[in-house]
């Protein structure tokens, strides 16, 4: 339905899309002119640089996309109007991924790709089959630990009812973080992302093998395949979250 009345009015939504896309452009323009002023950045070249923003880029653009509407879910605790979602015959997490479904934001999922292509085009890796299998599954695990965090975020919602710009701190912070190479942060940033929130996991860790750079914390090498197992294990604690979450939920009385 969102799909149908987004296309209603073309130019709108061309004109949306392209912002979105210029806006999230800016991001990558800011790494460029730093690199007009020093050849490393934390020790990694631009072209290093643009492998970890695509990826990151691309993993959350799809969790974006997907269930980046969940931020709505305060404001329909607070009106109430989260009780239409109960009384209907479909799952109420997948009627707020789909409430006002922005189809604008293949603009940033675009930027994402096309920063990542440039980077494969221009990155020296060695590649072998490993590398290659582990790029798609980076990218879908990546995805999914994002989603973890938007529901977990949302489910924190039922909670503090308006804290929608508390989960973005997390998810479109999390993703301006894993833009930039490890190396540029503290240590004690750098193991909050990898044991506590694990965003490491979307593109530092499964990175570093495909580049062959230092692991961070100097992690053993097979870390960099674990993102499936990690991405499986938070969607599963953000399921129980939104579940707990939901069942506290009491709407508004009268």
């Amino acid at each position: 339905m969102w799909i149908r009345s987004t296309m209603a009015y073309r130019a709108s939504f061309v004109m949306t899309a392209v912002g979105n896309f210029a806006m999230t452009f800016l991001d990558f323009v800011t790494i460029a002119l730093m690199f007009s002023q020093v050849d490393a950045l934390g020790g990694y070249s631009l072209s290093e640089v643009a492998f970890l923003y695509g990826l990151s880029g691309v993993s959350f653009g799809i969790a974006d996309l997907g269930i980046g509407s969940m931020d709505r879910l305060g404001r329909r605790v607070r009106d109430g109007t989260l009780d239409t979602l109960l009384v209907r015959p479909a799952p109420v997490l997948a009627q707020l991924a789909a409430d006002r479904f922005a189809l604008r934001r293949l603009g940033r999922l675009t930027q994402g790709a096309l920063v990542l292509g440039y980077a494969l085009a221009t990155v020296h890796i060695a590649w072998t089959p490993a590398k290659l299998l582990l790029m798609p599954v980076m990218l879908v695990s990546g995805a999914g630990i994002f989603c973890a965090v938007f529901v977990a975020g949302a489910a924190f919602q039922f909670v503090a009812q308006d804290a929608s710009e508390v989960q973005n701190a997390f998810t479109y912070g999390g993703t301006t973080l894993l833009q930039y190479p490890p190396t540029v942060f503290a240590k004690e940033l750098v193991r909050g992302v990898t044991f506590v929130l694990p965003l490491a996991f979307v593109n530092w860790l499964p990175a570093s093998f495909v580049l062959g750079r230092p692991y961070p914390l100097g992690l053993p090498e097979w870390t960099a395949f674990t993102p499936p197992l990690v991405a499986v294990a938070c969607c599963a604690l953000a399921g129980l979250a939104w579940r707990a979450g939901l069942r506290s939920y009491r709407s508004t009385g009268s």
